[in-house]
């Protein structure tokens, strides 16, 4: 199951925590405001799908709303679809895009092997992205190469950014690659609103190596241990509170 509708609850103890040259967010314990302070670091959730409709419908159906259109991603055989959260944060669906031949190399976030939409990579809110990647190997763990990003949305604006090759994948793709949107408009802007990321997860059947890796990038996300590798999201909708992995 991709998707589960439930009822929220507050969870003890320190929640997030990023620290480092690029990204500061204050760890807190289960307070009221705790959401806001970890949420804060999220620039977007990626949803991957095989097919880009059916993704785009049943994130419509849990939710009660409709993703907006976003582009293609030239040369990745891919284009997607988003979700706004708020000003700068959002849900990205992604899947193959039938007007662009077969890529030379797989598709981003595992899509060509995927037989299910889900929940499989975010990305987080950063500047200073070689310093951030250069600290990060000296903590030992790599992150993908600091690259430059493009695409048009469907009103011919050229959306522009830099980020951290999400083709790395770190620990199962719960260690986020970051991303500065620089100057150009944040996608979040002109996507479909009415959701709201309330929390946001981890599971892991290794879940002491996940958190390890996550420290030293400087990130703490909550991480318990799990059958197998899931992001969790809960998103409030107009049709409830539903977790998205």
């Amino acid at each position: 199951m991709s998707a589960r509708r439930g009822r929220s609850s507050a969870a003890g103890g320190r929640i997030v925590r990023f620290l480092g040259p690029a990204l500061l967010l204050w760890a807190c314990t289960g307070t009221a405001a705790q959401p806001d302070r970890l949420l804060a670091a999220v620039d977007h959730l990626v949803y991957a799908t095989p097919d880009l409709q059916r993704g785009v419908d049943r994130v419509e159906k849990l939710l009660g709303v409709r993703a907006t259109a976003g582009g293609q991603h030239p040369g990745r055989g891919t284009r997607n679809a988003l979700l706004s959260f708020g000003p700068t944060s959002y849900l990205e669906i992604i899947g193959p895009d039938p007007e662009q031949p077969t890529p030379a190399l797989p598709r981003p976030f595992g899509i060509d092997g995927l037989r299910e939409p889900r929940l499989v990579a975010w990305a987080a809110k950063a500047t200073a992205l070689e310093q951030l990647a250069a600290d990060a190997v000296r903590g030992g763990v790599t992150l993908g190469e600091v690259i430059a990003g493009s695409r048009r949305r469907t009103d011919g604006v050229l959306l522009t950014w830099r980020y951290t090759d999400p083709r790395t994948v770190v620990a199962d793709g719960l260690v986020p690659f970051f991303i500065d949107w620089g100057r150009t408009p944040h996608p979040a802007a002109s996507a479909a609103p009415g959701a709201t990321l309330v929390a946001l997860r981890a599971e892991h059947p290794d879940a002491q190596r996940v958190h390890n890796a996550l420290n030293r990038v400087g990130v703490e996300l909550p991480v318990r241990q799990g059958p197998r590798a899931a992001l969790i999201a809960t998103i409030e909708g107009p049709r409830g509170r539903v977790e998205l992995r």
